[in-house]
């Protein structure tokens, strides 16, 4: 080839270059476990419909292999909370890109709004007495609620240490532990309502770090425990899988109670304490 044309533009190739991505671009180890919980959350969904939905709609359903898919998809659903707690305290210790936030985010959309969601349409499908169109609407406010959740998260700011409204992984796993109690349609479809509620309500519940982050991890990983024993048939584990899912939806309820009371007696202690300072201020003579 010639030389180019007098005066036609000629891109710069800068010699020092190394090709590498922009700083903005590149993925922290934080933003991969990020990434984890996409992860998990898409194949939560690929497992409900596959060996839930796929079988229901043949005709070919089996009870064991639903009962084993289920607890796979909601099995998921837990490991992506694994990944999002990690997230949080790998990103504090070392360092999130410029992309972080948003990736977390996306993630907990996946993960936490629309594997939930789809699971409990899937519900609504092959329960006996279950309501497609009305388990539908029902999933639709779940995902409303975790979108505006995100989004609130994203432009507002609150107290160190709290989250405002229920947090998305736990707002998911009360929706799909109501689904595993097994209670009649109505009181299931209730909690999912009020969970959905919770999530863009105002309540305050602490952030889990440090024993509290300790504590959901254990607890994440007796419920896994618990949703394999029911999977593979052993005896009492229907009983136990329900009792935990029973505890998932008291604590979800109970925790922003504790969290309300502190408050309102630190504030009182705060308020008894300005008093006494006040009542201790020595007069001051006027010559």
């Amino acid at each position: 080839m010639g030389a180019p044309p007098a005066g036609s533009w000629v891109p710069e190739i800068d010699e020092d270059d190394d090709g590498d991505m922009p700083l903005s671009t590149r993925l922290s180890i934080a933003d991969t476990l990020t990434l984890g919980n996409a992860t998990c959350g898409f194949m939560a969904v690929y497992f409900t419909t596959t060996d839930i939905l796929v079988p229901h709609l043949m005709g070919n359903s089996d009870g064991g292999m639903a009962r084993h898919s289920a607890a796979t998809a909601v099995m998921l659903m837990l490991l992506a909370s694994v990944f999002d707690l990690f997230d949080g305290l790998v990103a504090r210790k070392l360092r999130s890109s410029a992309m972080g936030a948003e990736l977390d985010n996306l993630s907990d959309l996946i993960s936490f709004g629309l594997a939930p969601a789809y699971f409990v349409i899937v519900w609504g499908m092959v329960a006996d007495d279950g309501h497609q169109h009305v388990s539908a609407v029902a999933a639709i406010v779940v995902v409303l609620a975790v979108v505006l959740r995100l989004a609130r998260f994203s432009c507002t700011t609150v107290r160190d240490g709290i989250f405002q409204g229920m947090p998305s992984p736990m707002g998911a796993l009360t929706v799909v532990s109501a689904v595993l109690l097994q209670l009649p349609f109505l009181p299931t479809l209730a909690i999912i309502v009020g969970v959905a509620w919770m999530m863009v309500s105002r309540v305050e519940y602490p952030k889990p770090r440090g024993r509290l982050a300790v504590a959901t991890l254990l607890w994440i990983f007796i419920s896994m425990g618990c949703l394999a024993a029911w999977a593979a048939g052993s005896p009492g584990a229907q009983l136990l899988l329900q009792a935990g899912a029973a505890l998932q939806v008291v604590m979800a309820a109970v925790i922003p109670l504790f969290a309300t009371c502190r408050r309102v007696n630190a504030i009182r202690g705060n308020r008894r304490e300005a008093r006494a300072a006040a009542e201790h201020v020595p007069e001051v003579e006027v010559p």
